[in-house]
């Protein structure tokens, strides 16, 4: 059967019956209006991390009414003369002003905005000597007002303002975007940031697109906040209502139907000009859903191939720009062998909005569908935890654990859980693994990069990405560390335990110090050493849940050694 209108259409070859029925479901236990109504009996017993979890639902309409009191600011900032803005964040504060900034672009006149959520020196480094700290606004942004990431960044960021500008210049080129009450609100008045913005406490990271998180780094860059917003604000009215033209229940009834199938891989087809919002839906889904031994896998950016080289656990969605025809052949034949599709076609880029609404509305269907609570991450502080203790150990030992190798190819090392041998026999472990063909989930492979992000590095590890995705026929996702630690990696601990996860990690060739303190000198542990923990936190974290992890050391050749490895595959 097909349903469409004229902007979303599905095709769900075997599955139409479940998927009617869970749409009567939906209708008959008034499911979206209990999500309005702040319900938590739709997801769990007990109200905690459900009830002050659901402010989202009022973003739209509330961003609006700040959006006079927004437009003040920005234009003072202009009129100071900033050309940039770096923002400090991870996760849920990061990931929405990046597809803001990607998909429309910077306004004339208007800042540049850029996004630090590496804690990778070299990253680090990089914005240091790309941006001048006379023209750029540091945007310091965490909801928990504690994430030592976004802390160590400010940190930094206002040390070095701080040595070329001076504390009067430095205080006007910080603001802050947090909850009331944090630990970032308190810094941030001691330090005299030129302003704070204090969020509505009920919503949650990944939900905090369409609210000051948001819209403050998107009114920099001049975008259409109020087009944005309101289109946002009809995606959810229609769901509130009932009525038709609801995409949003239908969306989530497809996808929770679906899971329970075993077709637990979300693969997003996104024309060119949009493709960056993969990274936003991927953290939504995968730590909404990951939990409890269930989940629902975000696969974006990957390869768009033939058929044939894809298992039958795979959803497709492809959302197109307006009448792009990029995907069209490919996605024509992903639907004409079969697989379940959905196509969705934005009228212009204001429909951004629109599409966050119906995601977040259609994650948490699904997740009344798998019978899952989805505003919680319960799995997310494990490998947080392991890396603060090594961090602590650090600071009295001087030193970080070490892994003991299980050997090494030229100049790259290898560690593993999956057994001992030569890096020859691991790899083909590894191979035997992906093979299994007699499971109810399909495996698929994680590649974790904690390495410089950059255009050269991201293509070799596509490569890799594409070659594994090709010769196993399994989903296959990519994320920079510790990036990926505030998406994906809720999903990776929580659901059923089908992951092969390989890690990648490098010398650092370059260091940069972490400031005790905002404004004094003293420093305990570099980038060098947080990125370091953070590795060997996650990698202890996913030993500890039963994990398979395969780490390889790239050495100092990055490049060369994603090459050899790629031609080891």
């Amino acid at each position: 059967m097909t349903v469409s209108n004229e902007n979303f259409s599905y095709t769900a070859p075997g599955y139409d019956k479940q998927i009617e029925e869970t749409l009567r479901e939906i209708k008959d236990q008034k499911i979206a209006g209990r999500i309005w109504e702040k319900d938590y009996t739709l997801w769990s017993e007990s109200p905690v991390e459900i009830t002050n979890r659901l402010g989202w639902l009022q973003s739209p309409e509330a961003s609006l009414q700040l959006i006079k009191e927004i437009g003040y600011f920005v234009d003072d900032i202009r009129k100071d003369d900033f050309t940039d803005a770096l923002l400090l964040g991870m996760g849920g504060s990061s990931l929405a002003p990046e597809v803001f900034q990607k998909i429309f672009g910077t306004k004339a006149g208007y800042l540049n905005l850029h996004v630090l959520d590496s804690t990778d020196p070299g990253a680090v480094l990089n914005y240091t000597r790309s941006l001048d700290p006379a023209k750029t606004l540091y945007i310091v942004s965490t909801k928990s007002g504690g994430t030592i990431e976004t802390i160590s960044f400010m940190k930094y960021f206002y040390n070095y303002s701080l040595s070329k500008l001076g504390e009067s210049v430095t205080q006007n080129h910080f603001i802050a975007i947090t909850d009331p009450g944090s630990g970032l609100q308190q810094m941030a008045k001691d330090l005299k940031f030129r302003k704070i913005f204090l969020n509505d406490p009920n919503i949650g990271g990944r939900y905090s697109a369409l609210s000051l998180f948001g819209i403050v780094p998107a009114a920099l860059i001049g975008a259409d906040l109020n087009t944005v917003l309101n289109r946002a604000a009809e995606t959810g009215q229609l769901n509130k209502s009932g009525g038709g033209g609801d995409t949003a229940s239908l969306l989530g009834a497809i996808m929770g139907v679906l899971a329970g199938e075993n077709i637990d891989k979300i693969t997003f087809i996104l024309s060119p000009q949009i493709s960056p919002f993969g990274g936003w839906v991927e953290q939504l889904i995968a730590e909404s859903t990951g939990k409890a031994g269930k989940g629902i896998l975000p696969v974006e950016s990957e390869s768009i191939e033939s058929p044939v080289f894809y298992s039958k656990d795979r959803l497709f969605v492809y959302i197109k720009s307006g009448y792009d025809s990029t995907f069209d052949a490919r996605f024509a034949e992903l639907k004409k062998a079969g697989f379940p599709v959905v196509e969705i076609r934005w009228n212009d880029l204001n429909d951004l909005g629109a599409e966050f609404m119906r995601w977040e509305l259609a994650t948490a269907i699904a997740s009344w569908k798998m019978k899952i609570e989805p505003f919680d991450q319960p799995n997310v502080e494990s490998a947080k935890v392991l890396a603060r203790g090594m961090i602590n150990e650090f600071k009295k030992e001087g030193k970080l654990p070490e892994l003991d190798p299980a050997g090494s190819f030229g100049n790259i090392t290898v560690y593993s859980n999956i057994g001992a041998g030569t890096v020859f026999e691991i790899v083909s472990k590894a191979e035997e693994f992906l093979s299994q063909e007699d499971l109810p989930l399909r495996r698929y492979v994680s590649i974790q990069a904690y390495l410089t992000p950059g255009e050269k590095t991201t293509g070799a590890l596509q490569s890799l990405r594409t070659k594994i995705q090709k010769r196993f026929k399994v989903a296959t996702t990519l994320g920079y560390g510790p990036r990926f630690l505030h998406s994906t990696g809720q999903l990776h601990k929580g659901d059923a335990g089908n992951g092969l996860f390989i890690q990648l990690t490098s010398d650092i060739k370059e260091n940069a110090s972490i400031p005790d303190e905002a404004g004094k000198d003293e420093s305990a542990i570099t980038f060098g050493t947080l990125i370091k923990a953070q590795a060997l936190g996650d990698f202890k974290a996913l030993v500890d849940n039963k994990r398979t992890v395969i780490r390889f050391n790239l050495g100092g050749d990055i490049t060369g050694s994603l090459n050899k490895l790629i031609n080891l595959i």
